[in-house]
């Protein structure tokens, strides 16, 4: 099973992805392929992100029970702490006032 979740990408990469996987919502795709076609899928993934940003999880053999990377700017970001990989959140950026 693998999971694949778009913010902010150009229409051609939601159609390519549409191909292979179901749409059950805006920008989440699922399906279920082999470790080879999920890293085809998410090679096409990085070549049509453009400014948007993925995240690809998938089942694997961990004692979390899955895995993930991310691809573009967003202020969650993997990290590995004791070989557990967790969410990190960036601190919001505070907006400048311009006089």
């Amino acid at each position: 099973m693998l999971v694949i979740v778009v913010e902010n990408v150009p229409p051609r990469l939601r159609g390519r992805l549409a191909i292979w996987l179901l749409e059950i919502r805006a920008g989440v795709y699922v399906g279920n392929y082999s470790a080879r076609v999920r890293d085809y899928i998410w090679g096409q993934v990085e070549k049509g992100i453009g400014e948007g940003n993925a995240v690809l999880a998938w089942r694997t053999n961990n004692e979390a029970g899955f895995d993930f990377v991310t691809l573009g700017g967003n202020r969650r970001i993997p990290v590995e702490l004791d070989g557990a990989k967790l969410v990190s959140f960036l601190p919001v950026e505070e907006e400048k006032d311009v006089l």
